[in-house]
């Protein structure tokens, strides 16, 4: 359910590519020295957005390091890191511990219960360092487990449990700034959910696995009419979570912000647009 949140490389100036990349390639850096290649794993670019937002909203003390790497043996690559880099790690663990322990419990996966053992050493010190953040992901996963055993069509309320998830991962400190943090979160989370199950919803009526947007595709009386709801949907997730960003006092990286959250965030939906109609295209030969 991660990976939505990333950059558009086409309409983004070199200069901050580069700087996007160090931050990226720093947030790998610090999961790698504070909990091996098993924390390398968990790297996403959804948390390299948070970095860079909250580096920019806090005007963090950024340090700028060079190291190589196994994907970069060569070239040392240039890596920005800095208080809230650990906090991005950090969450990278809690999120992943217990989504492996949530498909435990669902799933009965053997994966999952083997890569849960071997990040609970660490994810508990992780949980007594950030309480709040612990309880919301915990109730956060309890809630949507509920959902999709309840095989609940409520889109709303499904996409609002991973938006109470992200809302409190954006709250870094409990300052002036939480509420709109909160906001973009939440709005952010929403978006992430939905357009993972828009994703996943071909898969998922074959499989008869849980997904929310089946009811909706159900009472759409044409293609048409849900691809139209979906896309206003989504549009309405990202018009909030944007209002709240542009009201944030962020000067240093708003270029590549604003680059991700206006055009980055479409990206998967793009894709999938583009492979669904050539697919169409196809078949229709």
């Amino acid at each position: 359910m991660f990976g939505y949140v990333t950059i558009c490389e086409p309409e983004l100036k070199v200069k901050d590519l580069r700087k996007y990349k160090a931050y990226y390639c720093g947030l790998c850096q610090e999961l790698k020295e504070a909990y091996g290649a098993v924390g390398q794993m968990t790297l996403t670019y959804d948390m390299t957005f948070v970095i860079v937002l909250l580096t920019s909203l806090y005007e963090s003390q950024t340090e700028l390091t060079e190291h190589r790497c196994k994907v970069h043996p060569v070239k040392k690559q240039k890596m920005l890191r800095n208080e809230i880099t650990q906090y991005g790690a950090d969450m990278n663990i809690l999120l992943t511990y217990y989504k492996l322990a949530d498909d435990w419990i669902d799933e009965k996966s053997i994966r999952s219960l083997l890569g849960n053992g071997f990040l609970r050493k660490r994810a508990r010190e992780v949980i007594r360092r950030y309480p709040r953040q612990s309880k919301a992901i915990r109730r956060s996963l309890r809630e949507l487990s509920k959902c999709e055993q309840q095989n609940s069509m409520d889109l709303d309320k499904t996409a609002g449990c991973f938006g109470e998830l992200m809302a409190e991962l954006f709250v870094y400190k409990r300052d002036m700034w939480e509420e709109r943090l909160r906001k973009i979160g939440f709005y952010l989370g929403k978006f992430i959910y939905i357009l993972d199950a828009y994703d996943d919803l071909e898969e998922d009526r074959k499989t008869g696995s849980y997904n929310p947007l089946k009811y909706l595709q159900n009472n759409c009386k044409t293609r048409e009419a849900y691809e139209k709801t979906v896309h206003e949907v989504l549009l309405m997730m990202m018009a909030e979570a944007t209002g709240a960003f542009e009201k944030l006092p962020c000067l240093m990286d708003a270029e590549i912000l604003r680059n991700i959250l206006y055009r980055g965030v479409w990206s998967k939906y793009n894709k999938i647009q583009k492979e669904r109609q050539e697919k169409r295209e196809n078949h229709g030969k």
